[in-house]
């Protein structure tokens, strides 16, 4: 994946301007996450060295608000998640959701003064699309769209799309092209690769423009 992809990714939930207000719950609660975030990183007592730990916990517990990293995983696997056995599944799961929130969590204190506009919000039954522009300081837009889905009281994002590219689809492509080339236990390899290198060194800051248990219901396929 493209850094500049990923990167558009974290500067769209860590940045919030003063867009068009859209009415209902997908756009009110992404807006909501987005303004805790941006509290966090501004405040000047958890910006001290001695508190990145902290802050960093914080940034990772509202992403997993944002996002259902279980579903993100199901969807990246594609075809290949029907052949695993519910142990690899967990396994799959926790090692991509790790690598999924390291990057989130180490590239989103690069946030430099972006700005997000909330466009619209399209509806449909237990799934919509929340519509956003990011909006560069030289006053350049780029189209940022979230996929999300209702699990009880709350919408939580499955997909993001960013000037029409999938995450997910992103992936997707990525891990069939590993599995086909090499095999499903050289994908796993990998994961693990990324998972004791980050774990092994820590976390650096990153400007914008690198690059976001349990079972969960899953949505209907979207359209």
């Amino acid at each position: 994946m493209p850094s500049r992809w990923r990167g558009l990714i974290v500067v769209a939930l860590a940045a919030v301007g003063a867009g068009p207000a859209v009415a209902g719950p997908p756009t009110d609660q992404l807006r909501g996450h987005v303004e805790q975030i941006l509290r966090i990183l501004e405040d000047p007592a958890l910006r001290q060295e001695a508190r990145e730990r902290e802050r960093r916990a914080a940034v990772r517990r509202i992403a997993e608000e944002i996002f259902d990293f279980g579903e993100i995983s199901r969807r990246s696997l594609g075809r290949h998640w029907q052949e695993r056995s519910p142990a690899e599944r967990q396994e799959f799961t926790q090692l991509f959701s790790d690598l999924l929130e390291r990057s989130y969590v180490s590239k989103i204190e690069g946030y430099s003064g972006e700005r997000i506009t909330f466009a619209s919000e399209a509806l449909d039954g237990e799934l919509a699309t929340v519509r956003t522009r990011i909006v560069s300081k030289q006053g350049v837009e780029t189209p940022v769209d979230y996929r999300v889905f209702q699990q009880g009281p709350r919408w939580r994002a499955y997909d993001v799309s960013i000037e029409g590219v999938s995450l997910v689809a992103n992936y997707r492509s990525q891990f069939n092209s590993i599995i086909q080339r090499q095999s499903y236990a050289g994908l796993v390899k990998a994961l693990r690769s990324k998972q004791d290198e980050s774990a092994g060194r820590p976390e650096r800051r990153a400007r914008p423009g690198a690059a976001p248990g349990g079972s969960t219901p899953r949505p209907r396929q979207s359209p």
